[in-house]
C-alpha cells in the first residue's frame, strides 16, 4: 500500500521500504546512521512472559539483520479494558528481559484499549552508513546460510490448538527467544565476505529467500536436505495444523519455485511457514561459508550451509 502513495524524496533515506528490506536506514552524520523498525503481534504462547520474551526478540531481530545495534525501544500494547493488569506486567516483563539482554533500553511506548492483546515494539539502533546489510547485493557462487531452523509456525498453531507435544513446545519457544544478536554481531565484527543479510520471519523461508534474490538480480539453489527443521514441524503439518499465513505466503511466492522430483509435500508446505523471530539468512562468499558455520556453532548459534546462489535465472529458486 505505501507504494500507491507518493513518494518522499530524502537523500538521507538509505535503506526505505522499496526492496521489501527488514528496517529502515536514515543517515544522520558521514559515519552514523538510524536503524528503525516496528513489528507486534497477538500471543502464540499461553505464558504472558514468554510472549513479551518472543515479542521483543521478534522486534529486535529486524535491526539485527541490517548489520546495526539496537538502541532504544518504545513499548506498543493493546490490551483489554477489563483485562488482568498482572498478565500485562508479566508481557512487559518478558519484553523487558530480551532488550536488557540486547542492551537496548525501552524509553516508554503507548497503548490502547483493545478486545485482543496485542504487543511488541518500535526499535531504533545505530549502524555506520557505508556497513548496511540489505536483502540485495548476493552474488553468483555465494553460499546460503540459515542460523535457526524454522517450523514455529506450524507448531504455535498446534499450541493454540492444545496439540502440540511438550518437546515441540520447549524446542520452539528456545528458537523464538534466542537473539540474533551473536550472529549479527559475528558478521559485522569480522571480515566475512557476506554480500546480503535477511531475517526468515513471516513471508516464510521461501518468501525471504525470493525477496533476497529479486533484490540481488539473482536466482538461489537450496538444498532440502540441509535445511533445519524444529522437532514436529513435518508432524503438524501432517496433522493439518497449517496456519493461513503459510497458504498465503505458499499462493504468493509458490510461482518462483521449481521441486526435484521426490521431494515430500510435507517438506514443501514447511517451506512456507511464517517463522516468528525466525534466523538470519545470510549470503556470503562461498570460501568464507564453512568458517563462518563453525564460527556461528562455536557461539552455540545452530547454522547451516543450505544453498546456494547462482546468476539471474528461470525459475527463481530451485529446491533440491
Amino acid at each position: 500500500m505505501l507504494g500507491k502513495l507518493a513518494r518522499q524524496h530524502d537523500p538521507n533515506v538509505l535503506v526505505g521500504f522499496d526492496h521489501a528490506d527488514d528496517a529502515g536506514v536514515y543517515q544522520l552524520t558521514a559515519d552514523t546512521a538510524l536503524v528503525q523498525t516496528v513489528d507486534f503481534f497477538t500471543p502464540i504462547v499461553d505464558d504472558p512472559y514468554t510472549f513479551g520474551q518472543i515479542a521483543a526478540t521478534n522486534a529486535l531481530s529486524d535491526v539485527y539483520a541490517m548489520g546495526g545495534r539496537p538502541l532504544t525501544a518504545l513499548a506498543l500494547v493493546c490490551f483489554p479494558e477489563k483485562g488482568d493488569l498482572a498478565i500485562l506486567e508479566r508481557i512487559l516483563a518478558g519484553g523487558l528481559s530480551k532488550m536488557m539482554e540486547a542492551n537496548c533500553t525501552v524509553v516508554g511506548g503507548h497503548s490502547i484499549r483493545d478486545e485482543e492483546t496485542k504487543f511488541g515494539y518500535s526499535v531504533t539502533g545505530l549502524i555506520h552508513p557505508g556497513k548496511v546489510f540489505t536483502n540485495g547485493g548476493a552474488k553468483p557462487g555465494d553460499s546460503l546460510i540459515l542460523t535457526k531452523p524454522i517450523g514455529t509456525g506450524v507448531i504455535s498453531t498446534a499450541i493454540k490448538k492444545e496439540k502440540a507435544e511438550e518437546s515441540w513446545v520447549t524446542a520452539a519457544i528456545e528458537c523464538m527467544t534466542s537473539l540474533n544478536k551473536k550472529a549479527a554481531e559475528l558478521i559485522t565484527n569480522k571480515g566475512y565476505g557476506v554480500h546480503s543479510l535477511t531475517d526468515v520471519t513471516g513471508f516464510g523461508l521461501i518468501g525471504h529467500a525470493r525477496e533476497l534474490a529479486l533484490a540481488s538480480q539473482v536466482s538461489l539453489r537450496i538444498y532440502s536436505g540441509s535445511i533445519p527443521l524444529l522437532p514436529g514441524a513435518l508432524d503438524c503439518i501432517r496433522a493439518g495444523h497449517v496456519p493461513g499465513g503459510l497458504k498465503a505466503n505458499r499462493e504468493f511466492a509458490e510461482c518462483v519455485v521449481e521441486y526435484a522430483s521426490g521431494l515430500s509435500e510435507e517438506l514443501k508446505t514447511l517451506l512456507f511457514d511464517p517463522q516468528t523471530a525466525g534466523g538470519l539468512l545470510i549470503s556470503v562468499a562461498a570460501h568464507d561459508a564453512e568458517k563462518l558455520v563453525l564460527d556461528l556453532k562455536d557461539l552455540h548459534v545452530p547454522a547451516s550451509h543450505m544453498g546456494a546462489v547462482d546468476p539471474a535465472a528461470k525459475p527463481l529458486i530451485k529446491v533440491f
